[in-house]
C-alpha cells in the first residue's frame, strides 16, 4: 500500500490503483495477488479494517511473499559477532539478538516466546520497536500489565497479534515481560522531519513501511510517513538503527499548542503525562515514541477500541480531535526527547 493506494505488478510494470478502482476491478475487493517475478508471489495480508481511510497510513498491513529462487546469504552487522539467515531473522519466536550487551538478560517470553511469539521480535530486545509496533522501554510495569489485561478482556482491541498473544500468555510471563521492559532505559529513536513531499513507499511482508524500489516522491498530504534510517538494518532488526518520521509542514508547532495548552480543543497532555511528557506514576511516557503508533492510539481512544477502566479519561480528551489534530500531536510528541 502506498498511502491510500494498493500496488499491483504485472509484467514488470508497477501500477498504482486507488482502493476503489481496484475493488471495482477485482471481485474479491482488493485481495488479488501481487506477482513479482524476480522474487516470487505476493499475497495481501488480512490487515486491520480502517473505518477512517484518512488515517490508513498509520495502520501497516503488508504483503506475504512466497519466495522463489536461491536462499539469501547469511546476514551480518558491523560490530556484531552474530550472523543469521533471513529466515532466522524473521522467526518471530526466536528473534535475532545482535548485541546482547545492549540490554540485560531477557526472560524467556521476551527472548524466545513460550506459548506465543517472542516479545523481542516486534519490540526488539531494547524495547524501542518499529513503526508497526510499540516503543515499550521504560513504560511502567503496572501500565503494561494493565494493557495486557485489556487485550485479554477485549476492552482494548487493535490490529496485529496482541489480542491473541494476551490470551496465550500466563500471568507469570506477563509480569516478567512487564518488569523487563519497564527497567530498560529510553534512547532517542525517532527523528522528525517536516516536509511537503515524501518518498513513495509500500508496506512489506513484515508490515514495515519501506521505500518503493523504483523510487519517486509524492505529496505527504495529511499523513505521517515513518521510515527506517537504514532500511536494510531495520529489516535485519538491528537495534542501533532508528527511524525518521516525515510529517506535514507546520504540524510540530500545531502539535505543541495542542499538547501543552489543549488549544481550546482538548486537555493538555502535560496535565497527566508530566511537564516533560515522560510520564507520572502509572501514566505512561509519550515523548519520543513512534508517531504512527501515537496516531493509532488516539484513533482507538476516539472510536472506542480502547475502552478499559484506565482509558475513560482519554475518551473525553480525544472527543473533539480531528485527524489533522492527531497527526500534529503525534508529530510533536515524537519530536521530543524520550
Amino acid at each position: 500500500m502506498i498511502g491510500g493506494l494498493r500496488i499491483r505488478v504485472t509484467g514488470g510494470e508497477l501500477e498504482l490503483h486507488t482502493r476503489r478502482e481496484l475493488e471495482a476491478e477485482l471481485p474479491e475487493a482488493g485481495s488479488g495477488l501481487l506477482y513479482v517475478g524476480a522474487r516470487g508471489t505476493w499475497y495481501p495480508n488480512r490487515g486491520f479494517a480502517m473505518a477512517d481511510f484518512d488515517l490508513q497510513f498509520s495502520y501497516p498491513q503488508g504483503w506475504t511473499l512466497v519466495a522463489t529462487g536461491k536462499p539469501a546469504p547469511l546476514a551480518t552487522l558491523a560490530g556484531s559477532a552474530k550472523s543469521y539467515t533471513q529466515k532466522q531473522i524473521d522467526d518471530l519466536k526466536n528473534p535475532p539478538d545482535w548485541f546482547p550487551d545492549m540490554h540485560p538478560a531477557m526472560p524467556p517470553v521476551v527472548a524466545h516466546g513460550t506459548e506465543t511469539l517472542a516479545c523481542g521480535s516486534c519490540h526488539l530486545p531494547i524495547g524501542t520497536g518499529h513503526d508497526e509496533s510499540a516503543y515499550l522501554a521504560a513504560l511502567p510495569a503496572q501500565y503494561i500489565v494493565g494493557q495486557m489485561a485489556d487485550f485479554k478482556s477485549g476492552a482494548r482491541k487493535g490490529f496485529g497479534n496482541m489480542p491473541a498473544i494476551a490470551h496465550a500468555l500466563g500471568d507469570d510471563d506477563v509480569q516478567s515481560a512487564a518488569a523487563y521492559f519497564a527497567a530498560l532505559p529510553t534512547r532517542p529513536w525517532v527523528r522528525v522531519v517536516e516536509t511537503d513531499t515524501v518518498p513513495k513507499t509500500y508496506v512489506n511482508e513484515s508490515n514495515m513501511r519501506v521505500k518503493l524500489p523504483a523510487g519517486g516522491s509524492e505529496p505527504i498530504g495529511s499523513r505521517i510517513i515513518e521510515l527506517a534510517e537504514d532500511e536494510a538494518a531495520a529489516i535485519a532488526r538491528d537495534p542501533r538503527s532508528g527511524f525518521v518520521a516525515y510529517v506535514p509542514t507546520g504540524s510540530i508547532a500545531k502539535g505543541q499548542t495542542l499538547v501543552t495548552t489543549g488549544g481550546g480543543e482538548t486537555t493538555a497532555c502535560t496535565a497527566c503525562h508530566g511537564a516533560n511528557l515522560n510520564g507520572l506514576g502509572a501514566t505512561p511516557p509519550i515523548a519520543g515514541r513512534h508517531a504512527g503508533y501515537i496516531v493509532r492510539q488516539l484513533y482507538f481512544f476516539q472510536n472506542g477500541n480502547r475502552s478499559g477502566p484506565s482509558e475513560a479519561m482519554m475518551h473525553n480528551v480525544v472527543a473533539r480531535l480531528t485527524n489533522d489534530d492527531m497527526v500534529a500531536i503525534a508529530a510533536y510528541l515524537a519530536s521530543r526527547q524520550p
